[in-house]
């Protein structure tokens, strides 16, 4: 009879130690899903004003760093393909149609692509001297991929801004995410056209910091109640 007592004393405190050890957990994700959303939104607001090379902040199969989103970057290749991003929006809120190259990277090895946002789809004629064979450098912004469609993928039409809608297209390994031209050049100088900006990337973690921090105290605090609970129902009972 002792011995069995002794047994269900040990088993009470196993699976309160359990779902404590379950409650401290969730709270330490919560505070980690807090410190990446705080550091998400901080690299969004500054501004750095280097321009790196492509590589050196993305790497083509690899998920895009959100800390890297909206940096500068330069980068040359050959453009092997347009596409037409229907109802796109711009950081002012202004809707239209952006023309959108993939972009071979130059002397990558093995062979890589990134999709380049040029400009608006009403000026893709502008510039009749830049061609397959044609070298173009460039530099702009490092951008997330759009996880939302705005049209039917159909020949010569992407949904999204994001190459994996087009990788069934390419013997490329693709970059994730794209990059918004800022400039382009070729061996005969600058190609000038109206550049379109895109909305300042955001989280793609739900929620906001103090929404997270809350949600840690919560956890945590129901952890300690759990804790205590056994030591609470001993005194009343004595």
């Amino acid at each position: 009879m002792k011995t069995r007592a002794i047994v269900k004393k040990l088993s009470q405190g196993l699976i309160v130690l359990l779902i404590f050890s379950v409650l401290m957990g969730l709270g330490k994700w919560q505070l980690d899903r807090s410190v990446i959303v705080k550091e998400t939104n901080a690299a969004a607001k500054v501004i750095d004003p280097k321009v790196y090379s492509l590589q050196d902040l993305a790497t083509p199969t690899s998920p895009l760093d959100s800390r890297n989103a909206n940096k500068s970057v330069s980068v040359s290749g050959f453009y092997i393909a347009n596409f037409k991003a229907p109802l796109q929006v711009d950081k002012d809120g202004k809707v239209s149609d952006w023309e959108v190259g993939l972009l071979q990277v130059d002397q990558s090895n093995p062979l890589s692509g990134i999709l380049v946002v040029r400009g608006l789809w009403e000026d893709r004629l502008a510039n009749p001297e830049v061609a397959i064979s044609t070298k173009i450098s460039l530099v702009g912004t490092l951008q997330p991929r759009q996880y939302d469609d705005r049209a039917d993928n159909e020949p010569g039409i992407i949904s999204r801004l994001d190459s994996s809608v087009i990788v069934g297209l390419v013997d490329l390994q693709l970059y994730d995410g794209f990059i918004a031209a800022k400039s382009e050049s070729v061996r005969i100088g600058e190609l000038v056209r109206e550049r379109v900006v895109p909305p300042t990337p955001v989280s793609r973690i739900a929620g906001y910091y103090w929404q997270h921090i809350s949600y840690v105290a919560i956890w945590w605090l129901m952890a300690a109640i759990v804790l205590y609970l056994p030591f609470y129902r001993r005194k009343i009972a004595s």
